[in-house]
């Protein structure tokens, strides 16, 4: 049995992180992909792994990543151990970017992409709180919100997330496993 590798994708503030904890905790055999950042780690938010540029890179060279990018002046790691994961018949959620989905899917064809929206209120509201970028980052990120996704994608699922995180948890899961409905 193969996993299932799940891009969750969207806006700075839209509630990946959010979605994807409460997506792993309702299915046993669903797990997140800890991602490696060169970001403080004492930075909040998602649980990471933080690295300095230099090791990132080494980490690169040395083929450590399934998928990384750069983003925000940061950059952004997949351990390829994720694979493993897929093998062994569990679903992985990712927080990806949008730059990267079209390489993910070469690499995991099955992907499947859960494209998460709200409204631009709702976002500047949530990375008001979150309280890790200043204004200037804010408004940078809120600019972003509304890039589309790249051409050529196979499965994507666009769930509005401007609502409660049950909801949204509940619509995925119709999504992700109909025949548990």
């Amino acid at each position: 049995m193969t996993g299932r590798l799940i891009a969750v994708v969207g806006p700075s503030g839209v509630g990946k992180d959010s979605l994807m904890q409460a997506l792993a905790a309702a299915d046993q055999t669903t797990i997140c992909a800890r991602r490696v950042i060169t970001r403080a780690a004492d930075a909040g938010g998602e649980a990471f792994d933080a690295v300095d540029k230099t090791v990132f890179d080494d980490m690169v060279a040395k083929g450590h990543f399934l998928l990384h990018w750069g983003a925000y002046g940061l950059s952004y790691g997949v351990p390829v151990q994720v694979k493993e994961e897929l093998h062994a018949g569990r679903s992985v959620l990712v927080n990806l970017s949008r730059s990267v989905l079209l390489d993910a899917q070469k690499k995991v064809p099955d992907l499947i992409v859960l494209s998460l929206v709200a409204s631009r209120e709702v976002l500047a509201e949530r990375l008001s709180l979150r309280g890790r970028e200043d204004k200037a980052d804010r408004a940078r990120r809120l600019d972003r919100a509304v890039l589309p996704l790249p051409e050529g994608l196979a499965c994507v699922y666009e769930v509005d997330n401007s609502g409660p995180l049950s909801e949204t948890v509940a619509e995925c899961r119709a999504l992700l496993h109909p025949e548990r409905v």
